[in-house]
């Protein structure tokens, strides 16, 4: 019943009963996985968490995880030809996954114009100037404001539209 009114709460009801039942505060704002990490947590403490076993399990493999940093050697291969794994240094923001590797020639049509941008490792050069964003180039070209993603053809919606009109 409690859960189900937790459903239907607001997200300030949901950081609230989270601090309730975890005893920390959240800095998490959205709804729904509040509400499933509070509904998994009443769930578990009226009924049982994980067994000890379970716990005790999840705490040797946690000690003994052997996590990479970098992918192995041949782990990036396109085109028969390996590519190189670059370790991002920490002063960098994290790469978005929607940008292509650095090199790459992004192509826009816009209003009879070929719009030509070349990825780069720190930003985007179009027309021999530097852009630190892809949003920056499209409110340059089109003198509006656009999403750089969108305006490029680089969102997830904008490439499933392209799919299916083929």
């Amino acid at each position: 019943m409690e859960i189900e009114k937790l459903r239907r709460a607001s997200l300030a009801v949901l950081r609230e009963k989270y601090r309730e039942v975890f005893r920390e505060e959240t800095q998490c704002r959205h709804r729904q996985h509040l509400f499933r990490r509070v509904a998994w947590r009443l769930q578990a403490l009226a009924e049982g968490g994980l067994s000890e076993r379970a716990l005790q399990r999840a705490q040797e493999i946690a000690r003994d995880a052997d996590l990479r940093i970098v992918a192995p050697r041949d782990f990036l291969v396109m085109d028969g030809e390996r590519i190189e794994a670059v370790v991002d240094d920490r002063k960098r923001r994290p790469l978005d996954r929607r940008i292509p590797i650095p090199g790459t020639i992004l192509r826009r049509q816009w209003k009879g114009r070929t719009i030509l941008v070349e990825v780069l490792k720190d930003g985007f050069q179009h027309e021999g100037q530097h852009y630190s964003s892809l949003t920056a180039i499209a409110v340059a070209i089109s003198g509006t404001r656009w999403n750089g993603m969108a305006f490029f053809g680089l969102t997830d919606k904008t490439r499933k539209e392209r799919r299916h009109a083929k």
